[in-house]
């Protein structure tokens, strides 16, 4: 389908100076990275874990080859292409659920304590904020642990077959967001003795066996080295980085951003910290330094990603900061999206910001809003970031709403809009 005009079109998408060149109905994916005439895709649900799309044809992408998960345990929803390598995530599937099977016998003592009896599993499930039902699962959980979490490296010198040449194990639930330039992986993971991700840069030199050589944490996340977390939870950890040059700009979730030294990647030093959770609800998710100058600054995007909406409070929406002086880190502008840009904004997913392509070029940015499918925003006056074209896909096969997760753009300036639910749009800009 090819449409012309701006408005909704016949399926019911919604666009504005965007055109679709190509639908695929996929299973829902956490991240799209397009490479060498293919898209790599990976998946939010097991068994699936990674699709590759051939779309030198974008009127009909084509898939050459699939990675299927061994067990239901695991996801592999972030990818990244570096030549001949591919690498994926490993990370418990539905952690934040699961890992609660863990803290059941430290729970169950803490409770015995304070009632002076056994704990009741409606006791146990009020402290876990579970129901009793949801007890069985959790304590197979428990007890089965999780040990596959870490990274796994991929040789696609044959795009159609992929050949895993090594699964680098980290530790927890695994590894979350990633982000890998020629020679190294910047990996957002736990790791044993600290308090939720932190950063581990691995040389990826000899990919068969890679070498860590650089941590960086948040004060208060070093439990080994005598740290208490002065957050609840996992509020404060890493979400993932983004390197430009000699610099590091990490996003910490509630604790917002970072900016590390990485001119010695063995001794990564903390530059600036610039944290606005209160009163900021929604959680840091990408900052993006912008690699050229717009009227002589220097700029990061930073975009929070939507979660449970809380009616009366702004949807998450994406920053434009200053960053060339880090004592002084101050925000120029936002870009909102009202709830009245999208038909589907009350359907019941999410509306609200999530990610942006995470490399650009020009002062424009491609940005997934979930339910509010993609914008696309020009920042050359970084004082007034504004729209210059839509697209919101129909709800994917069996859905009742669309949930845009991810963007990438590929060197013909093709789009590819990948939804968390279902389906990857291929799309192209009309002006």
């Amino acid at each position: 389908m090819t449409p012309s005009g701006n408005g909704a079109l016949a399926g019911g998408a919604v666009k504005n100076n965007v055109k679709r060149l190509g639908r695929l109905d996929i299973e829902g994916g956490g991240q799209v990275v397009v490479h060498g005439g293919h898209a790599f895709i990976g998946h939010m649900e097991p068994p699936h874990g990674t699709t590759i799309v051939d779309v030198s044809n974008p009127a009909q992408p084509r898939i050459v080859a699939r990675i299927t998960l061994p067990d239901m345990h695991s996801h592999s929803h972030k990818v990244r292409v570096m030549g001949d390598l591919m690498i994926v995530n490993s990370e418990q599937f539905n952690r934040h659920h699961l890992r609660k099977g863990g803290e059941i016998p430290a729970v169950t003592q803490r409770l015995e304590r304070e009632l002076g009896r056994a704990p009741s599993d409606e006791d146990i499930a009020g402290a876990l904020g579970v129901t009793p039902a949801e007890l069985p699962e959790l304590r197979e959980a428990g007890a089965r642990g999780y040990p596959d979490g870490g990274f796994k490296i991929y040789d696609i010198s044959d795009v159609t077959n992929p050949r895993l040449i090594r699964f680098q194990k980290t530790h927890g639930v695994g590894v979350h967001r990633f982000d890998c330039d020629e020679r190294y992986a910047y990996i957002s993971t736990e790791k044993e003795g600290f308090h939720g991700n932190i950063l581990a840069v691995y040389d990826l030199k000899n990919p068969e066996k890679p070498d860590e050589v650089g941590n960086w944490w948040m004060p208060g996340q070093h439990l080994a080295g005598g740290d208490t977390p002065h957050w609840n939870g996992y509020r404060n950890r890493l979400h993932h980085t983004m390197r430009l040059n000699d610099r590091i700009f990490a996003s910490c979730w509630h604790a917002g951003f970072s900016v590390i030294d990485a001119s010695d990647l063995t001794n990564l030093k903390t530059l600036a910290v610039h944290n606005y959770h209160p009163p900021v609800r929604d959680p840091t998710h990408t900052i993006l330094p912008v690699p050229h100058k717009i009227g002589g600054r220097e700029l990061a995007l930073v975009i929070d990603e939507e979660h449970e909406h809380v009616q009366g409070q702004a949807h998450a929406f994406m920053w434009v900061f200053d960053v060339g002086d880090l004592d002084n880190i101050h925000p120029l502008s936002s870009f909102y999206v009202g709830e009245n840009e999208s038909p589907w904004s009350r359907s019941g997913g999410r509306f609200g910001a999530h990610q942006f392509q995470e490399h650009m070029s020009g002062n424009l940015v491609y940005v997934a809003w979930f339910s509010g499918g993609l914008r696309i925003v020009d920042i050359s006056d970084p004082f007034l970031p504004r729209e210059v074209g839509s697209f919101i896909p129909e709800p994917g096969k069996g859905q009742s709403v669309p949930q845009s997760n991810d963007v990438d753009v590929d060197g013909r300036g093709l789009i590819y809009l990948l939804d968390r639910l279902n389906g990857l749009d291929i799309l192209e800009m009309e002006g």
